[in-house]
């Protein structure tokens, strides 16, 4: 992907520019991802909980940062695809979300292009400037407590 930066123009409001970023690098993501059959929000939701184990809807929101209403509305198309299944005992009000056999292989590869996603990135902006990009990212992020 060899563009020219200054071939688009940034707008007056921060807020479009980070918008509009954050728009550019989740199709990018999307496309490195697409043989796999899944989106970035997807292979995200699934990554956290196959890290955390299996894992309650509260804590895999505040993980993640995202609130439960937006979580749950995300874990639905997973549901009915059935990637993630709730193993909770029944009767419980807490659901407790586990990866299921036959998301593995869609994972295992979204993985595998993911890294690539990740190296992309890395490659074309450059190590110190993603440095310098997460670290502002967090700040920006610290902005709502």
């Amino acid at each position: 992907m060899d563009r020219n930066i200054y071939d688009k123009k940034s707008s007056a409001c921060n807020c479009l520019n980070i918008r509009r970023s954050s728009q550019a690098i989740t199709e990018v993501y999307d496309k490195f991802l697409a043989p796999s059959e899944l989106k970035i929000g997807q292979f995200s939701l699934l990554k956290h909980i196959e890290k955390l184990g299996p894992v309650s809807v509260s804590d895999l929101a505040l993980s993640i940062r995202l609130d439960r209403t937006t979580l749950v509305r995300n874990l639905k198309p997973l549901e009915e695809r059935d990637f993630v299944m709730d193993i909770a005992i029944e009767g419980t009000r807490n659901r407790k979300l586990k990866l299921t056999n036959k998301v593995i292989q869609a994972y295992k590869k979204g993985e595998q292009l993911w890294v690539k996603a990740q190296s992309f990135f890395e490659e074309y902006l450059g190590k110190d400037n993603i440095d310098i990009f997460t670290t502002l990212l967090s700040k920006i992020e610290a902005l709502v407590p």
